[in-house]
């Protein structure tokens, strides 16, 4: 099982599509470990780039929305807050747990979620928010 990049998933923001596919290409690589039955060699390699990624990419982001004056800046904001949240509760259930096979199947989930929900749900939305303003500068 992978994630492959398809256009649902391109924004059209060279740079923020540059960094979602660094997190799909993470994310793929630790679903190949794991049907190697590798995966829990490779939570912890995975968790330290996901909570590395998620504070860069949230930050340039948000950087960039402001920048637009996205008008659902705050609604954005709430739902890169929550996702920061679940890795931080992830990170926590690591260090505590390990990585059993529970902890591995339900980090998979949970970020495979965001990346097709939210990137190809909120990031479109926001990406399409900037394209009509550019095609308003015409």
């Amino acid at each position: 099982m992978s994630i492959k990049w398809r256009p649902e998933l391109e924004i059209g923001i060279e740079e923020l599509d540059r960094q979602h596919k660094a997190l799909i290409n993470a994310v793929n690589d630790f679903l190949q470990a794991c049907a190697e039955g590798k995966g829990k060699e490779e939570v912890g390699s995975t968790m330290d780039f996901l909570s590395d990624y998620v504070v860069t990419h949230f930050n340039y982001e948000q950087d960039y929305q402001k920048k637009y004056d996205y008008p659902k800046y705050e609604q954005h904001l709430r739902m890169h807050q929550a996702f920061l949240k679940e890795v931080e509760n992830l990170k926590k259930k690591f260090e505590d747990e390990g990585a059993s096979l529970h902890f591995t199947i339900q980090f998979s989930k949970k970020v495979v979620n965001w990346i097709i929900t939210h990137i190809g749900g909120a990031d479109a939305e926001f990406a399409a928010y900037v394209k009509s303003l550019k095609n308003s500068d015409k």
